[in-house]
C-alpha cells in the first residue's frame, strides 16, 4: 500500500511536453516581434515618440491622462497648408509698403508712418528668403560685416561712398563706422561726446538716434554697454533699417511725423540727431517737445549737421548764413522754453542736458499737455505740448525717481514699482517675477544650448511684461526688442527703467521691421491675450515674416491655445515640439518650441528651393 503523503509519481507523455514547448515558443516569439516595433499600434507610437523627442530632462507629452485633448482623426482634413509667396515680396514691410505710403499726406511725413493692409488684403503665405540668403555673421564681426545676398542693395555704396557709411567688397558689404556727420568713426564721435556726457559709468544706458541711417553710432555705442533704439524711415535708401538689424543692432522702421513715438515718456538717456534733417524748429517745436516726453529728465540730447557750424557748410548746404542762423536760434529758444541748459558746442556737435526736475526750471513760455498720461501714445496725434514733470520734494529730487547705473539698474528695484505707479505691481511681485524668469530662461537653455550665445543675436519678447525675460538671458552677446502689447497692461516704462529697450505694438498688426530681422521670437501668454481679438493665423504668419531661416521660436501658454498653434505651425515649415512645464505635467500650460526650416524662393513661380546654401 502507498503511504498517504507520498502518492505515486505519473510520468507525464512525450506530447503533452512538444505541446507546452511549442507554446512558449510561439508566445516568445510573438513578443519579440511586438517589441521589436513593427506592430501598428508600437509603429506609431514611435513616430509620435521621434516626432516629439526632447533633449534631456524632458519627458514627452502624454496629454490622454491629464488634459481632455481629442485624440487626430486620421479621417479629416490635414491642416493648412501654407505656400511661399511671390518673390516679389521678398522684402515686404506690410504697414510700410511704398505702393500704399504714397496715397498719404506729405505733409509732416505722414505718408511714411505705418498704414497697414486692411484684413482682406493681408498675405495668407510665406514671405521667402533672397537666393543665396546666409546666416548673419557672429557678433562681433556681424557689426562690421553683412552678406550681400540678404541685403542686396548697392544704392547707399555710390550716394554715401564719401562718408563710408558701407562698402560693397565682393559678396559682402563691409560698414568701416563712418557717418555723414562722424567722417573720422563713429567711436571718435562718441569719444568728443563722453567728454561731455557720462557714458562710460553706467549712468547712460538706453539711447534713441533719429534718423539713423545704417545705425553705425548705436552699433559702436553697443561696445561700451549702451543700447540705443535706431528708427529711420522707409525711404528712397530702401535698406537703412535693414542694414542696421542685419548687423546686429536695435532698430525700426519709423519716422517723427504726426503720430507719437511708440515708446513711454521718461525712456531714453540720451537721444541724438545726427543730419537727420528733421526741422525740429517746425510745427511750433512740435518734434522736439516729443524728444522731451521720452528723454529722461537730466539726460542729453546731441544734435549735429545742420544748422550746427552753419558758418563753416553754408555754401555746402547750398542754404543762406541768415536762413540757418536764424534755423538754430529758433532751435536754441526752443529748448531754454523746455528747461534744456547747452552744455557742449563745438565744431559740428552741440548738446544739451534735460533739467532733473520742474523746481530748477520755471517753464513759463511753454504750454503744458492737457493729459498727463505719456504712455498713451499708440496711434495718438504728437501736439506741440510739453509732458508735465513729475512732482518733487525738492529742487535736488530727480523728476520720477534716480535710477541706478548699469548693471546694477537691471535687478534694482525701479522707481515705478516702488512709488507704486504700476497697477497691480508691488516690489514683492516685481522681484518674484525676476526669479521666475531665471528658472524660465534656464529651461530654456537646457531645450536649446545656443541661448545666450552669439548664434541668437537680435531676440524679441512679444509680451515683455516687466522684462524678466529680458533682464533672465542678458549678455553682451545679444539685445532684446521687448514688445508691450497695446492690449496688455501697461509695463514698458519698467522695462525702460530696468535699461532695456523696447516698443508698443498691436500683434493684430504687422510689425514695423523688415523680413528675417530676428533671430529668436518669446512670446509668453500672446496667443491667449489675442486668442479672441484677432486671427491667430496672421500673427504666426507675422511671426515667421520676421524671423530669420533657421531661427528658433518659444511660447509658453495654455495647452488648449497651443493646440491651435501647431495646427496652423504645421503648415508652415516650423518643426514644432511640446515641452511640459518646469512643475510638471500636470500644471495646464505648456511650452512650445519651434524651428524655422531653411528654404529660399525662386523666379518664375511660387515654388521653393529647399537645399541650405554653403
Amino acid at each position: 500500500m502507498g503511504s498517504k503523503n507520498n502518492p505515486p509519481a505519473r510520468r507525464r507523455s512525450p506530447l503533452s511536453i512538444i505541446i507546452v514547448c511549442g507554446l512558449c515558443c510561439f508566445f516568445y516569439l510573438l513578443g519579440t516581434w511586438q517589441k521589436s516595433g513593427f506592430g501598428k499600434g508600437d509603429s506609431i507610437a514611435m513616430d509620435i515618440t521621434k516626432k516629439t523627442e526632447c533633449e534631456e530632462d524632458f519627458s514627452t507629452l502624454d496629454f490622454s491622462p491629464h488634459h481632455s485633448i481629442p485624440i487626430p482623426d486620421s479621417s479629416k482634413p490635414k491642416s493648412k497648408m501654407f505656400k511661399p509667396c511671390d518673390v516679389k515680396y521678398t522684402d515686404y514691410t506690410p504697414c510700410h509698403e511704398q505702393d500704399r505710403a504714397m496715397k498719404f499726406p506729405r505733409e509732416n511725413m505722414v505718408y511714411r508712418e505705418r498704414h497697414c493692409p486692411p484684413q482682406e488684403e493681408k498675405l495668407k503665405c510665406l514671405i521667402p528668403a533672397p537666393k543665396g540668403y546666409s546666416t548673419p555673421f557672429p557678433w562681433p564681426k556681424g557689426r562690421d560685416y553683412v552678406h550681400y545676398a540678404n541685403v542686396p542693395f548697392k544704392h547707399l555704396t555710390v550716394e554715401k561712398a564719401n562718408q563710408h557709411w558701407v562698402e560693397f567688397q565682393g559678396n559682402v558689404f563691409k560698414f568701416p563706422g563712418g557717418g555723414t556727420m562722424f567722417p573720422q568713426g563713429a567711436d571718435a564721435y562718441i569719444d568728443e561726446l563722453a567728454t561731455v556726457i557720462p557714458i562710460k559709468d553706467g549712468s547712460v544706458r538706453t539711447a534713441l538716434d533719429t534718423g539713423c541711417g545704417v545705425a553705425s553710432w548705436g552699433a559702436y555705442l553697443m561696445k561700451r554697454n549702451v543700447l540705443a533704439m535706431s528708427f529711420a524711415p522707409r525711404d528712397n535708401h530702401v535698406a537703412q533699417v535693414q542694414f542696421a538689424l542685419e548687423r546686429g543692432v536695435p532698430a525700426i522702421v519709423g519716422v517723427l511725423g504726426s503720430i507719437k513715438l511708440p515708446f513711454p515718456s521718461r525712456a531714453f538717456d540720451m537721444a541724438q540727431c545726427s543730419r537727420c534733417l528733421i526741422p525740429w524748429g517746425e510745427n511750433n517745436g512740435m518734434y522736439l517737445m516729443e524728444v522731451d516726453r521720452v528723454l529722461r529728465p537730466g539726460g542729453f540730447w546731441i544734435l549735429s549737421g545742420p544748422p550746427i557750424n552753419w558758418k563753416t557748410y553754408y555754401q555746402t548746404w547750398k542754404r543762406s548764413k541768415e536762413d540757418l542762423k536764424a534755423e538754430q536760434r529758433k532751435i536754441e529758444k526752443l529748448a531754454e522754453s523746455l528747461c534744456w541748459e547747452k552744455k557742449y558746442e563745438k565744431g559740428d556737435i552741440a548738446i544739451w542736458r534735460k533739467k532733473l526736475n520742474a523746481e530748477s526750471c520755471q517753464m513759463n513760455s511753454a504750454e503744458f499737455c492737457k493729459s498727463s498720461d505719456g504712455e498713451n501714445v499708440w496711434y495718438k496725434e504728437m501736439e506741440a505740448c510739453v509732458t508735465p514733470y513729475p512732482k518733487v520734494k525738492n529742487a535736488n529730487e530727480v523728476a520720477g525717481g534716480e535710477l541706478k547705473k548699469f548693471p546694477a539698474r537691471l535687478q534694482a528695484v525701479p522707481p515705478r514699482v516702488s512709488k507704486g505707479l504700476i497697477p497691480d505691481i508691488s516690489v514683492e511681485s516685481y522681484q518674484e517675477d525676476s526669479k521666475l524668469w531665471k528658472t524660465y530662461v534656464a529651461t530654456y537653455k537646457k531645450a536649446n544650448r545656443l541661448i545666450g550665445t552669439s548664434r541668437y543675436r537680435n531676440i524679441m519678447d512679444m509680451n515683455a511684461g516687466l522684462g524678466g525675460f529680458a533682464a533672465a538671458v542678458d549678455s553682451n552677446k545679444l539685445w532684446v526688442m521687448n514688445v508691450v502689447p497695446t492690449i496688455a497692461p501697461n509695463t514698458l516704462s519698467v522695462v525702460f527703467e530696468r535699461g532695456l529697450i523696447g516698443i508698443y505694438h498691436d500683434w493684430c498688426e504687422g510689425f514695423s521691421t523688415y523680413p528675417r530681422t530676428y533671430d529668436f521670437i518669446h512670446g509668453s501668454g500672446v496667443f491667449s491675450l489675442y486668442e479672441n481679438k484677432c486671427d491667430l493665423e496672421d500673427i504666426l504668419l507675422e511671426m515667421d515674416r520676421i524671423l530669420r531661416p533657421e531661427g528658433i521660436v518659444i511660447l509658453r501658454d495654455e495647452v488648449d491655445v497651443l493646440t491651435k498653434v501647431m495646427k496652423i505651425t504645421a503648415g508652415m515649415r516650423w518643426d514644432v515640439k511640446l515641452l511640459d512645464h518646469e512643475e510638471g505635467p500636470f500644471v495646464p500650460k505648456k511650452i512650445f518650441v519651434a524651428s524655422k526650416q531653411y528654404w529660399v524662393g525662386t523666379k518664375g513661380n511660387n515654388d521653393t528651393s529647399s537645399s541650405k546654401q554653403n
